[in-house]
């Protein structure tokens, strides 16, 4: 277990491939999470909407993968997470909604999440969800089988 005074060196997530020009959304994610891994299989099935974006996933519960700069693996692990194209870091309701307006199927949801007052409520959904995720975890946990988190898709690559 890491100590506040101890900070992880700064790196760089990988954006994209060499040669690859498209802008990229990193979902980082919980791997551990029962529910988290089968919430990104979902995700990883779907190819982004704009041939420019590029969504990449990487899995912060492993220890010595790379870290935004600035932050905790305790954090990043506690809320959901996104890392823009810009290099900005989303958390939570705001995270879901870059996510979502980048995949077909959400975008949608990504649009509601834009009205007025929305995201709000869609933050403190998020929090209450927080509150109970310990929970559901354990009982997602009795529904797991070995390598039943395993991407079923190929169409997006894990960064």
């Amino acid at each position: 277990m890491a100590f506040a005074s101890e900070s992880p060196p700064p790196v760089t997530l990988p954006a994209s491939g060499p040669g690859d020009d498209r802008q990229a959304l990193t979902v980082l994610y919980d791997g551990a999470c029962p529910l988290c891994r089968r919430e990104i299989s979902v995700y990883r099935g779907l190819r982004p909407l704009s041939p420019d974006t590029q969504v990449c996933f990487a899995d912060v519960s492993k220890v010595g993968s790379p870290l935004p700069f600035g932050t905790t693996r305790d954090d990043l692990l506690a809320r959901f997470h996104v890392k823009s194209p810009d290099g900005r870091l989303l958390s939570g309701a705001q995270a879901f909604l870059a996510l979502w307006s980048a995949l077909p199927g959400w975008r949608w949801l990504a649009r509601l999440g834009r009205l007025p007052g929305m995201a709000w409520t869609m933050e403190q959904v998020y929090c209450l969800f927080l509150r109970y995720r310990p929970q559901l975890q354990r009982l997602a946990r009795r529904f797991d089988q070995p390598g039943a988190h395993a991407p079923t898709t190929g169409n997006l690559r894990e960064k």
